[in-house]
């Protein structure tokens, strides 16, 4: 039995789920040891060229000097050289945004770098404890990660639970509910978690908000459009990134306007992620988007994401409207 069902208040979804068709399966993807070692394919130039220097400017997001990071591969080791130049620990840092101080989770940086992004780090600020009644099914509640352990707000549905306790802002990191810690818990657990708590009933949460000079935010409900447009941006211009990769080097992509329906793919299924699951997660969404690219039969595609993605339990239905949606950015293309 999936452990993950569309939530009540989402609409159903418009897209049309296909048939499945019989077709011979081709050769199983390499089954990753986790879910960080998922390898994605791309249109890269190849790994990181050993004379070429890589380095990125990074400021805390509440004030300080500026500093350079580079020799890093993924995000946690990004974390570590970006805790080594300011001397904190690494478990301060909550997440990072990209070219804003702000709390703005349309910019949030992912597993990619654009070569003249300026990196803003939020760490550790305040932390609270807020006692929530479970009035409705849904909490409205969008859960992203930092890809290092952290779990945060990512947006708050208007008129839902969540929105009418004011102590919880975007970006708060939950640091446990009901006394149960969730450092290095995923997003995907952290939503499953909240959605199995009982309805009618009090629970708590400790948080820790992002320390701040400038109480500066996007609004608690930013739209999807924004964050997809900051993913076109990202990914489709055509402009220099660099993305890290937990199983080997980073590499250097130029993504042409060529493979530009892959990135409304993957806004596509990130969509589908937070209608399903109650997650934001384009890395994930683009891991998905990527297994479907040079496949043709559904099929094939459902085995894929049962090798890669099984640890998800990803219901029927929702492979269904992945494939779908990449069926539909193909055509637009």
């Amino acid at each position: 039995m999936p452990i993950f069902k569309r939530s009540e208040d989402k609409k159903k979804s418009s897209l049309k789920r296909p048939v499945r068709q019989a077709s011979v399966p081709a050769p199983p993807p390499p089954k990753p040891a986790s879910l960080s070692s998922v390898s994605v394919p791309s249109d890269a130039t190849g790994p990181v060229h050993p004379h070429r220097d890589l380095s990125f400017h990074v400021q805390l997001a509440h004030g300080s000097p500026t500093k350079k990071v580079k020799d890093f591969k993924n995000v946690r080791e990004l974390y570590h050289r970006i805790a080594a130049e300011f001397s904190i620990s690494a478990a301060e840092i909550l997440f990072c945004t990209l070219n804003t101080h702000k709390v703005d989770m349309s910019k949030l940086l992912g597993g990619q770098i654009g070569l003249d992004d300026f990196i803003f780090v939020h760490v550790h600020g305040r932390s609270k404890e807020v006692t929530i009644n479970k009035s409705e099914p849904s909490l409205g509640l969008t859960v992203t990660d930092n890809g290092a352990g952290c779990a945060f707000v990512k947006k708050v549905r208007e008129s839902s639970v969540i929105s009418k306790v004011a102590e919880i802002s975007i970006g708060d990191h939950i640091v446990s509910i009901n006394g149960r810690s969730l450092y290095g818990t995923r997003h995907y657990a952290v939503a499953k978690l909240l959605k199995e708590l009982p309805q009618h009933c009090d629970f708590t949460m400790k948080l820790i908000e992002p320390h701040r000079a400038f109480d500066a935010i996007a609004p608690r409900g930013a739209s999807s459009k924004a964050a997809a447009s900051s993913v076109e941006e990202a990914v489709g211009s055509g402009r220099e990134t660099l993305r890290l990769r937990a199983d080997g080097p980073p590499v250097v992509e130029t993504v042409s306007d060529e493979s530009s329906w892959t990135s409304v793919a993957s806004n596509l299924v990130d969509d589908l992620l937070e209608s399903f699951m109650g997650i934001r997660d384009i890395e994930l969404a683009y891991a998905m988007v990527h297994l479907a690219r040079d496949v043709t039969a559904y099929d094939v595609f459902a085995a894929a994401m049962e090798q890669e993605l099984g640890e998800f339990e990803f219901p029927d239905e929702f492979i269904s409207d992945v494939w779908s949606a990449v069926l539909q950015a193909r055509k637009g293309s």
